[in-house]
């Protein structure tokens, strides 16, 4: 008999399968798009995704937490729809949640706040005493002025917190945050895409994240190019306020970074090794609750950032060693 795990276009419980979706605790389809995702002192992975079960109107921010990124609990809507909060009101638009918590034991979530024409380009803060919420909102606006839509957090070793906004008229931003992680203080630098890449007007990369590895920060971001997807691209700093270096591809050119657009790149450190791994989704337009995940073992170091494709592959949540396999799962 087939079980709902075995069905084409879900992995197995403990197993991650690029390009397939996750199945939770409760046997539906877990909704992790747009993944913000932390590792917490109780071992487990916490993870914040957008509900599109209802399409691609707000429906709520998910809850998720893991001990191995392949086998997930839901832990209810961090973020709930709130007609009588205006930004989280049925029919707008709610990307991206991205949360970083704090050393009180308090949690700051930060959002792509949206009309449905996607004219705001706003982002958004709310705070909560768990990590599964209830997420008590606090407000939106445009950090310094500047359009923000695709956004990603960063915190550094001294615990300095910077958000990374996508403004395609003037670059892809990274902003320091306040101490508390509740307001934009200061623009820290701007990079723009590879001369070519973009139309005439737009300048920067969307969907972008931040990892630092041996004192050397990756910013991975992703071509403007819609719902289509593109080969995203890396660059390197030892400073977040730059030089960045040139962009190179992240993936084998051509591949369209197999399929998908990066979200996340989460650094897993074990006893035994530091890995790394690439979060990042396919969008599916038609049918945005069944966008699969597409993540994949990352290699970085010595200034060079490398996913490539592998049929499964599992996490072991004690040494944190990531072990791919090349048979299909």
């Amino acid at each position: 008999m087939t079980t709902f795990d075995d069905r084409p276009g879900t992995a197995p419980r403990g197993t991650v399968v690029p390009g397939r979706l996750f199945v939770d605790d409760r046997g539906e389809m877990a909704q992790l798009h747009g993944i913000g995702i932390v590792r917490l002192a109780d071992g487990l992975f916490w993870a914040w995704g957008e509900d599109k079960r209802n399409g691609a109107a707000f429906g709520g921010v998910a809850c998720y937490s893991s001990p191995d990124l392949a086998t997930w609990t839901w832990r209810g809507h961090a973020l709930a729809v709130d007609p009588d909060v205006p930004d989280l009101a049925p029919g707008r638009i709610i990307e991206r949640p991205k949360v970083i918590p704090r050393s009180d034991g308090t949690y700051v979530m930060l959002l792509h706040v949206e009309s449905p024409d996607y004219s705001d380009a706003r982002v958004g803060w709310a705070v909560a005493d768990r990590p599964e919420g209830p997420y008590t909102y606090l407000r939106s606006e445009r950090p310094l002025g500047n359009l923000s839509r695709d956004i990603g957090v960063f915190v550094d070793d001294d615990g300095a917190g910077y958000l990374l906004s996508e403004d395609r008229e003037h670059g892809l931003h990274v902003y320091r945050l306040s101490a508390d992680y509740l307001a934009v203080e200061e623009l820290v630098s701007t990079t723009l895409a590879k001369p070519g890449d973009h139309p005439a007007g737009e300048h920067g990369y969307e969907s972008p994240t931040i990892v630092k590895v041996d004192g050397l920060y990756y910013l991975v971001g992703s071509d403007l190019t819609g719902w289509s997807t593109n080969d995203n691209q890396y660059a390197t700093a030892t400073s977040l306020a730059g030089p960045w270096s040139e962009w190179r591809d992240v993936a084998p050119p051509g591949s369209a970074t197999y399929d998908s657009q990066t979200s996340v790149v989460l650094s897993i450190v074990g006893p035994e090794t530091a890995s790394h791994v690439y979060l990042g989704d396919r969008w599916r337009r038609d049918d945005l609750a069944h966008s699969a995940p597409v993540w994949l073992p990352m290699t970085i170091g010595d200034g060079e950032a490398r996913i490539e494709w592998c049929e499964s592959w599992t996490l072991d949540p004690v040494t944190g060693v990531v072990t791919p396999s090349t048979a299909g799962s």
